[in-house]
């Protein structure tokens, strides 16, 4: 006999697997915004040693050319502001999925155990009721 957790225990496992590969994913998206961040980071770090390192006596066209390269520095670092940005909301919305495949997978699992609960407790009810029906059936001793 099929009961209704084995019934449902196939979608079990496939909104298992659903929450595992949410899960990977969102190892994947919190690696990601951890990189970014660190070259944010290394971008800023840089970009403090360079404004540190320049405050020598220099020619006008050697102050134009840092001041171009600092710029290009800035931009860098704008360009990786809006990176980590918008890393943080993928990880967001990979996050909302786990969190989703993880309710749907504890739903099913607490609707399995349910039935099996419930079955087993017809169970039990069938079995006493085959035992009292043994017992009036039983001659007097």
């Amino acid at each position: 006999m099929n009961t209704r957790a084995q019934r449902l225990q196939p979608a079990a496992d496939q909104a298992r697997q659903k929450t595992e590969d949410a899960l990977a994913q969102l190892a994947t998206a919190q690696q990601q915004v951890a990189k970014a961040r660190q070259q944010l980071a290394e971008l800023e770090q840089y970009r403090r040693e360079y404004a540190a390192a320049g405050n020598g006596a220099q020619s006008v066209s050697a102050l134009l050319n840092r001041q171009q390269f600092v710029a290009r520095i800035d931009q860098a670092i704008e360009q990786q502001v809006v990176e980590v940005e918008r890393q943080q909301r993928r990880l967001e919305q990979v996050r909302a999925n786990w969190r989703n495949a993880h309710a749907r997978e504890s739903a099913l699992d607490t609707v399995i155990a349910q039935h099996v609960e419930h079955e087993r407790r017809a169970e039990e009810r069938r079995e006493q009721a085959e035992i009292d029906e043994r017992m009036q059936h039983r001659p007097p001793r």
